[in-house]
């Protein structure tokens, strides 16, 4: 642990922070897309998780090795936190006109991702990035009660505050600025946000302000935010939830690909949530339409012989009909790309189906019902006299649940990853996330395309990572953040295993 943490903060950290992958070299560097030197990524599994493997690992061992490099990790993040108190996908320490060339570039012709094409100079809640900065500024300053960082501790406060609309949710990005267009439609970052768990994260967020410091001043926020889960939830014969919304709670649409329209995985990820509001409050409105919303996603479930994969749902489901909406994509390589609608999924149609296992909803929901309210309700922050310590870990929790886990279930051992860490000191991980370098684009049109591990053939000006077969070898964030959660894990198994004898 201390050898490949060494690494990580000597070697491979820009002024404290991460992006997500490097080449052994650092001559190329990943972050959701690819990153300049002068860039570290927030979002996870980048710098603020970085920031949490670092807390996680002074708990278990109490080394100051790892409090240091937590440190150097809020230094980071303080630095490039924006002046209304959120983040941005990425922190430049190049200054502001280098994270402009970066959008002007290698943003700006990624096909895909399309919510980099333009330099908004605000924050944003999409994928968290905001919250987990918060958490692990809130974490650090409980560590120590260090009034270094109680301040821009605050400052994340205030923003998720100051962002809510009166109704309860949040605008993607804050502050508002829908100056923008992309391809002629309205800019959409303004909607209130249920995709990519905006409002859920935010009310977690929030939830742990006042677990641990007792901050009354957030329990409005955090009731109105859960509010506008059942002011969100569509009517009979369609009771379910959309990604996103006008103010005035219609379903809206963001990007090309996410036309209006209600969907399936949010619908299921906000049962989850209401399910939770009650463990919360003990509060039955929570559940009064759960059955409702199950039984709808039922009824959309595709038949067996379409469950292509394990997929279980359509995406999108047009308001009004139920009928699954699939998107076509037409238009030149980048910039006018459009999103024909078609009622059948065929070759070429993005976005098509969803795992959804509704047998583990619906036992969730009934073990819920079987319990008594103070059974339900039992350590529930909002309900205890007494503030609640935080967890003592995060991310070692967290991996064991997460996309990212390859600590649990495939049997290694932690003597395995201590004999995977190399010479250098990093574990050496296949980089199946790839891009093409960006280039002029009158030079990269006369390229031949890039082959995607799918078989996709992708323009040579297209900077959107996609997955390859023939990988390089190089240094993950990820890799060494799961590493580092099977040896803490090992840690805490040997010293019980001491105690007991």
């Amino acid at each position: 642990m201390r050898r490949a943490t060494r690494f990580m903060t000597d070697r491979v950290a820009t002024e404290g922070g991460y992006v997500w992958s490097y080449l052994p070299d650092m001559s190329r560097r990943w972050g959701e897309m690819e990153a300049k030197p002068t860039m570290i990524w927030v979002q996870d599994p980048g710098t603020a998780a970085m920031g949490h493997l670092f807390l996680d690992a002074w708990h278990a061992t109490g080394e100051e090795q790892y409090y240091r490099a937590a440190e150097q990790v809020a230094g980071a993040l303080v630095r490039g936190q924006h002046p209304s108190g959120g983040w941005h996908y990425f922190i430049d320490f190049g200054g502001d006109a280098s994270a402009r060339d970066w959008h002007e570039t290698i943003g700006r012709q990624g096909r895909r991702l399309e919510e980099f094409r333009h330099y908004y100079g605000n924050a944003t809640f999409d994928d968290g990035g905001t919250v987990e900065s918060g958490k692990f500024l809130l974490r650090l300053y409980l560590a120590r009660n260090d009034p270094t960082w109680r301040a821009p501790l605050d400052r994340v406060v205030d923003f998720v505050l100051d962002a809510q609309y009166p109704i309860g949710g949040w605008p993607q990005r804050f502050p508002i600025d829908r100056s923008y267009s992309n391809g002629g439609l309205p800019d959409y970052t303004a909607n209130i946000t249920f995709n990519d768990d905006v409002a859920s994260n935010n009310i977690a967020f929030l939830m742990l302000v006042h677990q641990a410091l007792g901050e009354r001043r957030v329990l409005d926020s955090i009731r109105r935010g859960m509010g506008v889960f059942l002011l969100a939830q569509q009517g009979q014969p369609q009771p379910g939830w959309a990604l996103q919304y006008t103010r005035e709670l219609e379903p809206a649409g963001a990007r090309t690909s996410e036309p209006p329209s209600l969907a399936t995985h949010t619908t299921y990820a906000c049962v989850q949530q209401l399910m939770q509001f009650y463990r919360w409050t003990g509060d039955s409105k929570y559940l009064a339409r759960i059955p409702e919303a199950i039984a709808w996603l039922e009824k959309l479930q595709l038949p067996p012989e379409r469950q292509l994969n394990g997929f279980t749902h359509p995406t999108f489901i047009e308001v009004g009909t139920d009928r699954a909406l699939y998107l076509k994509e037409s238009g030149s390589w980048t910039g006018d790309t459009r999103n024909e609608i078609v009622y059948e999924p065929k070759d070429g149609v993005s976005w098509v189906n969803r795992k959804l296992d509704l047998a583990r909803l619906r036992e969730g929901y009934r073990r819920l019902l079987a319990l008594s309210r103070n059974e339900a309700t039992r350590g529930s922050p909002l309900l205890a006299r007494d503030r609640i310590p935080l967890p003592r870990y995060f991310v070692v929790r967290e991996v064991r649940g997460s996309d990212l886990n390859i600590a649990e279930g495939d049997g290694r051992r932690a003597a395995d990853v201590v004999a995977a860490l190399n010479r250098e000191g990093y574990w050496p991980t296949p980089l199946r996330a790839t891009s093409n370098r960006w280039r002029p684009p009158a030079e990269a049109a006369l390229l031949p395309p890039s082959r995607a591990a799918d078989g996709r053939l992708l323009d040579a000006r297209d900077t959107s990572p996609y997955i390859t077969d023939t990988p390089a070898v190089g240094i993950s964030t990820g890799t060494y953040i799961n590493n580092m959660a099977v040896l803490i894990r090992a840690l805490d198994d040997t010293a019980r295993l001491d105690k007991k004898a």
